[in-house]
C-alpha cells in the first residue's frame, strides 16, 4: 500500500505540474467590458465581400508561369490596375479556426480553442461579424457556426454543406468551392423576388462571407504541387470574377462594395500546416473596390529575394481586421490587437487620422481594462504598473493626438502609432503579470519533489535518529499563503501551485537529518562500507563533479530539446558504451550488435521532421526489419508450445499485411478511387487488437515482448507516412539487444551465474519486501532510459507531425474531416514508441531481479514502479541542474571576455 501511495501521490504532483504549463503560458488573452468606439465620419463603403481561400499559399498565387501568365488571371488584373496587394503573416499554430478568428476578430486566438474542436468558442470574443448589421456566410460546417454563435442577436445567417464532404479521398475537392459560389449566386437571384430580403441588403455595414476550403482540402489530398491544387485556385479566380460581376449587378454598380480575398494560412509543400514554415505563414492579400487604394507602381528596390515579394505591402493577420470594419464604418472589434494599415485606404488624410486614433483608443481601452483587473487582484504595495503607460501618460498621449487633429497636422498620426504599440506591449506585460510568480511556486514545489523523492532512496541507506519539528512552520506558511492569496482574490488553481510546495517540503525538511548522516558520516562505518553506498553518494555530493556529470550526460538531451541532431551526437557516443566498459571482451557480437544499432538509430533524427516519402518502399523494408526482429527474438525463445508458434507466425503474417495496405490505399486515393472499405476495416480491427492481443499472449519476457512489438508495430506502419516506418523496428531491435547486453554487463561485475532470458516470467510472484539495493550502475541504466526516451519522442519527429497536420498519416482510418479522431491517432502513434522503451525497462528491472535473488542484502523501496517514478525524478532533476549549471557557466564565460575597463 506504501507504493501504490507514493505512486499515487507522483502522478498528482507531476499532473498538476502538467497543467500549470497551461495557466502560466495559455491562459487566454482577452478581456471583457470595453466599449466598441466609433468614428463620425461616413465610411467609403457600405458593404464588404470577404473571400478566405482555406490553405492558399502567397507563392501559389502571386508566382507567374513561365511565359509570364498567371493562374489567376482576374486577380491578377485587379492587382496591376484597381486594388492593392500585399503579404498578410500569420502566427503559428497556422490552422483554421486562429486563422480566421485573427481575420475576423482582430486577435491571435490562445491555445485552449483546441479543446472545442475549434468548432466552439472557448471565451465569448467581439469580430466584425458581430459589429455588422447583417453577415451572410457560407462555406465549412468547421468555420462559420463559431461566429454566429458568437454574435449578439440575430443578424449572422449560415449555409453550410454536410460535414461528410469535407473528404480528403474525395474524387474532387474543388466541388466545394464551386458549391459556395452556387449557393451565393441562387441567393442574390431570390433576393430579386424577395423584397425584405432585397431592402435588407441594400442596407449600410453589411458583410458577405464566403469560406472556400477546396484548395486547403486537394492540398492536403495532393500537395500544392499538384495539379489538383493550381487548378482549384483557377476555379477560384474564375468564380470570384463572376461572383463580382453578380454583386455589381445586383446593386447597380453604385461603387459602395469593397471586396478583400485572402486566405488563414498556407500550407506546406507536403501538404501539412499548423507550424511556422514561411510556407504556412505568408498568406496572400488583395483588397480592391470603395474606399482602396487603387494600384501603385512601385519604384524604390525591395528587400526580398522572392520575385512574388516584389511590391508587397506586409501586413500582420490581425490588421486585416481593422482595415473591414474601417471600410464599412463599424467599431473596431473590441478585442482586437491589429493595426489599421493606411497605405490600403484610399480617403481623406482627415478619415485616415481620426480612422488611426479610434483605433488607438479601442486598444488602449482593453490596456485599461487589463490593468484595471490586474490592479484589483493585486495588493497595492505590491503592484508595478507599465511604467511607459501610465495614467497621466495615457492623458498625455490622448491630450496631444485629439489636438494635432484639430489643428490639421495629421501627417503626425505616428503618435497614435507610438499609443497602439504602448498599449500592445502593456497588455502583454499585464497578461504576463504573474508568470515569474506562479513559474517560482511550480520550480519549487518540482525541486521539493525531486528532493524528496532524492531522501526516498537515500533513507534506505540510513537511519534517522531525530525528525525535527517544524509541523507548526509549515502550518504557519500555509496560513499566510492562503490568505495571501484570499486577499487577492486569486483563482483556485493558484492556491494549489502556491500551497503545493508546503507538503512536499514538510516531508523534504522532517528527515533534514538524513542529510547530515550522508554527509558527515565516517567513511569507517563497516555497514556503508559493506554495500558501497558511502562513497557513490560522498562523490555525489561534491559539486563540481556532479557539475561535470550533469553538464556531460544531461545537457546534451536539453540541447536535444531544440537540435535534434544532439541525439545523433548521443547515440553516437552510447554506440560507444560496450567498449569502454569491458562488455566487449565476454559478448563481442552483442557488442557489435549494439554499436550498429545505435549509430542506425543515429540517422533518424537527420531525416525531415515531417513529410512524404515512397511509402511502397519503406513499409516494406519496415515489414521485413521487423519480422527480421521478429526472428531474432523467437531464436532466443524456449520451450515454445504450438499454439505460441501458431499465434505468432499469425501476428507476423498480420504485420506483413499491415506493411502493404498503407501502399494500395495511397494507390487507391491517388487514382481517386476513395478510401478501400477492406483497408478501413483492417486498420481499425489493427488499432483494436494491439490493445488486446499482448494481453491474452504468454508471459514469458520474450514471448510477451514480441506480441507487444507486432501489435505497436503494425498500427504504426498504418499510420505511418515516410521513413518513420522504419523507426520502431530499429528502436526494437536496440532495445532487444539492450536487454541482452545488459545481462552480460551484470555478470561482468560478477553478480550470481547466469539464468535463461527466457526463461524468466513477468507474472512470478516477486516479493516486494526483498528489492535489492541501487547500485552505480542504476544511474547508468535510469540516463539510458531517459535518453531512449526523448530519443523516442523527438527521434522522427512526429511532433512536429501533430502540430502541422498531416491528415496523410490517418488516411488507412479514415478520410472524412475529424478533428478528434484523427488528433487521437496521431498521439497513438506518437506513443507507440514510448510503449516500447518503456516494457523494455521493465524487463531490465525483472530480469535483474532474477538475477541477483540471491546475492547481498535487501532492503525495502518497491517495485520497480517506484524505482522508475524516482529515476526518472532523479534524472529530471540533473537535467533542471544541468540547465542552471549551463546559464551559470555561460555567464561566468560572458564575464571573463569583458573588457577590464568595464570592471574598473
Amino acid at each position: 500500500m506504501r507504493i501504490i501511495t507514493f505512486f499515487l501521490v507522483g502522478l498528482i504532483v507531476h499532473v498538476i505540474f502538467f497543467i500549470s504549463i497551461f495557466d502560466i503560458y495559455f491562459t487566454s488573452p482577452l478581456v471583457h467590458g470595453m466599449t466598441p468606439q466609433t468614428m463620425s465620419l461616413a465610411p467609403p463603403a457600405s458593404r464588404l465581400v470577404l473571400v478566405v481561400a482555406d490553405g492558399l499559399r502567397a507563392d501559389s498565387l502571386f508566382t507567374l508561369h513561365s511565359n509570364g501568365s498567371s493562374r489567376a488571371p482576374y486577380l491578377r488584373t485587379i492587382i496591376k490596375e484597381s486594388g492593392t496587394w500585399g503579404v498578410s503573416h500569420t502566427r503559428v499554430p497556422t490552422e483554421s479556426r486562429p486563422g480566421h478568428v485573427a481575420l475576423i476578430a482582430g486577435f491571435y486566438e490562445d491555445v485552449s480553442a483546441v479543446a472545442k474542436g475549434w468548432k466552439e468558442n472557448p471565451v465569448e470574443f467581439d469580430s466584425v461579424f458581430n459589429e455588422s448589421r447583417h453577415t451572410w456566410c457560407w462555406g465549412s460546417p468547421d468555420i462559420l457556426p463559431m461566429f454566429a454563435k458568437g454574435a449578439t442577436g440575430d443578424h449572422v445567417y449560415t449555409y453550410t454543406y454536410p460535414a461528410e464532404e469535407e473528404d480528403f479521398a474525395s474524387t474532387d475537392a474543388s466541388r466545394l468551392d464551386s458549391w459556395v459560389f452556387a449557393q451565393v449566386k441562387s441567393f442574390f437571384q431570390s433576393a430579386k423576388s424577395n423584397s425584405s430580403l432585397r431592402a435588407s441588403l441594400h442596407e449600410d455595414k453589411n458583410v458577405f462571407f464566403l469560406h472556400l476550403l477546396g484548395i486547403d482540402t486537394n492540398g492536403h489530398a495532393h500537395r500544392p504541387m499538384s495539379q489538383e491544387y493550381l487548378e482549384n485556385i483557377g476555379l477560384v479566380d474564375n468564380g470570384l470574377s463572376e461572383m463580382v460581376s453578380l454583386v455589381e449587378d445586383f446593386f447597380g454598380y453604385d461603387g459602395k462594395t469593397a471586396y478583400v480575398f485572402t486566405s488563414d494560412h498556407g500550407m506546406t509543400n507536403w501538404g501539412s500546416h499548423g507550424a511556422g514554415h514561411p510556407s504556412e505563414t505568408l498568406t496572400p492579400l488583395v483588397v480592391w473596390g470603395a474606399g482602396v487604394n487603387s494600384a501603385q507602381t512601385v519604384t524604390e528596390p525591395q528587400p526580398y529575394e522572392d520575385g512574388y515579394l516584389q511590391g508587397a505591402k506586409h501586413m500582420h493577420h490581425a490588421d486585416i481586421a481593422p482595415l473591414m470594419a474601417s471600410l464599412i464604418g463599424v467599431p473596431i472589434p473590441v478585442n482586437s490587437v491589429g493595426v489599421l494599415p493606411l497605405p490600403y485606404l484610399n480617403n481623406s488624410d482627415l478619415f485616415k487620422a481620426e480612422s488611426m486614433y479610434t483605433n488607438a483608443i479601442q486598444v488602449l481601452e482593453q490596456f485599461k481594462m487589463k490593468m484595471a483587473q490586474k490592479k484589483e487582484t493585486t495588493l497595492s504595495f505590491l503592484f508595478t504598473p507599465y511604467q511607459l503607460l501610465t495614467e497621466s501618460k495615457q492623458a498625455e498621449f490622448i491630450h496631444k493626438a485629439r489636438i494635432l487633429i484639430q489643428l490639421g497636422k495629421y501627417e503626425d498620426i505616428s503618435l497614435c502609432q507610438s499609443l497602439i504599440s504602448h498599449s500592445l506591449e502593456g497588455l502583454v506585460y499585464y497578461h504576463t503579470y504573474d508568470r515569474f510568480f506562479l513559474g517560482c511556486s511550480v520550480v519549487l514545489g518540482f525541486v521539493g519533489w525531486t528532493s524528496y523523492v532524492a531522501l526516498v532512496i537515500l533513507k534506505t541507506h540510513a537511519s534517522l535518529n531525530r525528525r525535527p519539528s517544524i509541523l507548526k512552520l509549515c502550518m504557519c506558511v500555509t496560513a499566510v499563503i492562503t490568505l495571501f492569496l484570499f486577499i487577492q482574490r486569486s483563482p483556485a488553481t493558484y492556491y494549489i501551485y502556491c500551497l503545493l510546495p508546503v507538503p512536499v517540503w514538510y516531508s523534504v525538511l522532517k528527515d533534514i537529518s538524513l542529510i547530515y548522516s550522508i554527509t558527515c558520516k565516517p567513511s569507517t562505518d563497516k555497514y556503508w562500507a559493506h554495500n558501497n553506498l558511502y562513497t557513490v553518494y560522498k562523490v555525489m555530493n561534491s559539486m563540481n563533479l556532479l557539475t561535470l556529470m550533469t553538464r556531460n550526460l544531461c545537457c546534451p538531451q536539453v540541447v536535444s530539446f531544440f537540435y535534434r541532431t544532439m541525439l545523433t551526437v548521443g547515440l553516437a557516443v552510447l554506440s560507444l558504451w560496450p567498449f569502454l566498459s569491458g562488455v566487449f571482451g565476454i559478448a563481442k557480437y552483442r557488442s557489435l550488435s549494439w554499436f550498429f544499432s545505435c549509430l542506425f538509430l543515429a540517422l533518424f533524427p537527420l531525416m525531415p521532421v515531417v513529410g512524404r516519402d515512397d511509402i511502397c518502399f519503406l513499409s516494406a523494408c519496415a515489414g521485413l526489419l521487423t519480422l527480421f526482429t521478429s526472428v531474432c527474438y523467437l531464436w532466443s525463445s524456449q520451450r515454445q508450445t504450438p499454439l505460441l508458434i501458431l499465434c505468432q507466425n499469425q501476428q507476423m503474417l498480420h504485420v506483413a499485411m499491415c506493411a502493404y495496405v498503407p501502399s494500395l490505399t495511397h494507390s487507391s486515393l491517388q487514382q481517386k478511387q476513395g478510401l478501400p472499405l477492406f483497408n478501413q476495416i483492417i486498420s481499425w480491427a489493427t488499432l483494436a487488437s494491439s490493445m488486446l492481443v499482448p494481453l491474452v499472449s504468454s508471459t514469458r519476457i520474450f514471448h510477451r515482448l514480441l506480441s507487444i512489438l507486432l501489435s505497436l508495430t503494425a498500427t504504426y506502419l498504418l499510420l505511418s507516412t515516410g521513413s518513420e516506418a522504419l523507426f520502431p523496428p530499429v528502436l526494437s531491435w536496440l532495445m532487444f539487444v539492450w536487454i541482452n547486453i545488459e545481462q552480460e554487463a551484470m555478470l561482468a561485475q560478477g553478480l550470481s551465474g547466469r539464468q535463461e532470458l527466457s526463461s524468466i516470467d513477468f507474472s512470478a510472484n516477486i516479493d516486494i519486501a526483498k528489492i535489492r539495493q541501487l547500485k552505480l550502475d542504476d544511474i547508468r541504466r535510469s540516463y539510458f532510459f531517459v535518453f531512449f526516451i526523448i530519443t523516442a519522442f523527438f527521434g522522427t519527429g512526429n511532433i512536429a507531425s501533430i502540430n502541422s497536420f498531416d491528415p496523410a498519416s490517418v488516411y488507412c482510418f479514415l478520410t472524412v474531416f475529424n478533428p478528434f479522431i484523427m488528433g487521437g491517432l496521431m498521439m497513438w502513434k506518437v506513443i507507440i514508441p514510448f510503449i516500447i522503451v518503456m516494457c523494455t525497462f521493465e524487463t531490465i528491472q525483472v530480469h535483474f531481479f532474477f538475477l541477483v535473488q540471491d546475492y547481498g542484502s535487501w532492503l525495502d523501496i518497491g517495485t520497480s514502479i517506484s524505482h522508475y517514478v524516482i529515476v526518472m525524478s532523479m534524472t529530471i532533476f540533473l537535467m533542471l541542474l544541468s540547465v542552471v549549471t549551463h546559464i551559470l557557466t555561460s555567464q561566468r564565460l560572458i564575464m571573463w571576455k569583458r573588457p577590464k575597463s568595464h570592471f574598473s
